[in-house]
């Protein structure tokens, strides 16, 4: 067997290895997320979690942020505000009850942690939920690239500079799509910057500040109402750009492309309470 020939059965070996430990980290992971689901109440520590992944505490980390994208303990504390919003918007538990049902021990903490990763308030979420479909309704499209040249000068940036791509959704409705930036990969607080399309098709955001952000798309689809944009249901579709996007000098220095999909176990919870971002793009009153 020649030198060569025995050099690429290794590199098939390896390639083998690599697939086989990618998908049991996969699995792995998968675990965890199930176990943080089931178990919000419960003070987890990083060692519970690897326990579950049956790895040691400083590899699972690794693992988990590879996989995620997301420590462990920030995808846990996502989860618990997902979960808290869930239940201000479809039970009448008081805010202290839902602090104390997803782990927290605080109620001051819990309500600020809450405010800074939805946009609003516990108390205020529930008292506007009714609202929704108001602003939604109340906000036309903006951001969009349009056709032609200024479409495709606004999907790469362009001229005008900000950020922009193309949002892809191969198996969505035409619906509602919101785009944003933000400062980590789990969609959470007030973007830097935002979109919102009537359907799939070239944004722009402009007025960027220099940065490091990562765009972020969720697609609803055209049924949606009400609590469907707070509490998303099968229909939600969501995305990422394949990297984060580096603005400098107020422009991106690449395109930031989307492909839309059906939300994986591991992906970060959406938190933002999206038709808030809506305000202040609403619509004028005519008498």
């Amino acid at each position: 067997m020649s030198r060569r020939t025995l050099r690429d059965r290794e590199n098939l070996l390896e390639d083998a290895v690599g697939d086989l430990a990618r998908a049991a980290h996969a699995s792995a992971v998968e675990r965890v997320v199930a176990t943080m689901r089931e178990r919000l109440g419960e003070a987890l520590t990083l060692q519970d979690l690897a326990d579950v992944a049956h790895l040691s505490p400083y590899y699972f980390a690794r693992v988990f942020r590879d996989i995620t994208g997301i420590p462990p303990a920030e995808y846990l504390a996502a989860l618990r505000v997902q979960e808290a919003k869930r239940l201000l918007l479809t039970t009448q538990a008081s805010v202290t009850d839902v602090c104390f049902e997803v782990g927290y021990t605080g109620l001051g903490t819990f309500t600020a942690r809450f405010a800074r990763l939805v946009g609003v308030s516990p108390g205020r979420l529930r008292r506007r939920a009714e609202d929704v479909d108001g602003l939604v309704a109340g906000a036309p499209p903006y951001g969009g690239g349009g056709g032609g040249a200024g479409g495709a000068a606004a999907a790469g940036g362009g001229v005008n500079g900000g950020v922009g791509g193309v949002v892809h959704a191969p198996d969505a409705a035409r619906g509602l799509i919101f785009v944003g930036l933000f400062p980590t990969p789990i969609p959470q607080s007030t973007p830097v910057g935002s979109a919102l399309l009537d359907g799939p098709g070239a944004y722009h955001i402009p007025c960027v500040p220099d940065g490091r952000y990562y765009a972020l798309a969720a697609a609803f689809p055209p049924t949606a109402r009400g609590l469907a944009y707070l509490v998303p249901g099968d229909g939600l579709r969501v995305g990422a750009a394949r990297a984060p996007v580096t603005v400098r000098g107020g422009r991106a220095r690449e395109r930031a492309d989307i492909v839309v999909r059906p939300p994986r176990p591991t992906g970060p919870p959406l938190l933002v309470a999206l038709p808030f971002l809506l305000v202040g793009h609403q619509r004028p009153a005519h008498d």
